[in-house]
């Protein structure tokens, strides 16, 4: 049986640094194993067509992984920067299903799936270490709250999305693939649905106490 043989770290490089012309090559070893690549050592490799990455060649689909194994530093981004652990959860499992090696077909990487643009922007030097990555996307997550007046829909839309697109489509943009993510992440979160426009405000008591709620502090509406 033909075995395959993935090179995980030039697969990186070709998702996060390669032009967009990068190509996958292939190569079948004498021992009848199969290894793929983006940058070709010798004569053997034959470029597979049609095929700019390795997620498009479908070799970087990896098995989902274990949420357990994050909640510590789901509970400390949560903390850090006021988002619900719920709702991180929400987003690492429709982005990655868990999984801290993921690698979209655009070249998303990691649990919380950052563009290597915008991991650069938050400081993320290493998008496949799951402290770092689930910091940098709650950080990211944080901030489309704020800009979005706590809207939760809108701030998830933004981050599947980008910000420009929901602020030119004044709401939601109506793209099949967005509408899907807004609907499975507040599915995941507390069960409502694409409809759904409640914001999350955070309050901090004196004593410290931090508590999530959808009912607004009083002046504001």
């Amino acid at each position: 049986m033909t075995r395959i043989i993935a090179l995980i770290a030039g697969a990186v490089v070709l998702v996060a640094a390669a032009p967009a012309g990068a190509q996958v090559y292939k190569l079948t070893a004498p021992d009848g194993s199969t290894v793929y690549t983006n940058a070709p050592s010798g004569p053997g490799y034959k470029r597979l067509p049609g095929y700019g990455s390795g997620t498009q060649a479908g070799w970087l689909r990896l098995p989902n992984g274990d949420p357990s194994q994050y909640q510590p530093e789901i509970t400390n981004a949560s903390l850090r920067y006021g988002v619900p652990e719920k709702l991180v959860t929400a987003v690492i499992r429709a982005e990655s299903s868990f999984n801290p090696q993921a690698v979209s077909r655009k070249g998303a990487q990691g649990l919380m799936q950052l563009m290597p643009g915008t991991a650069s922007v938050l400081g993320v030097r290493n998008s496949f270490d799951p402290g770092q990555n689930i910091d940098g996307g709650v950080r990211h997550l944080r901030g489309l709250m704020d800009r979005f007046g706590n809207n939760l829909p809108l701030a998830v839309a933004a981050y599947n999305a980008g910000e420009r697109a929901v602020l030119s489509h004044r709401g939601i943009p109506p793209y099949p693939e967005t509408q899907d993510y807004v609907t499975k992440v507040l599915r995941y979160y507390d069960g409502s649905t694409l409809g759904s426009s409640t914001p999350v405000y955070r309050l901090v008591a004196d004593d410290g106490t931090v508590t999530y709620t959808n009912i607004p502090p009083r002046g504001r509406r």
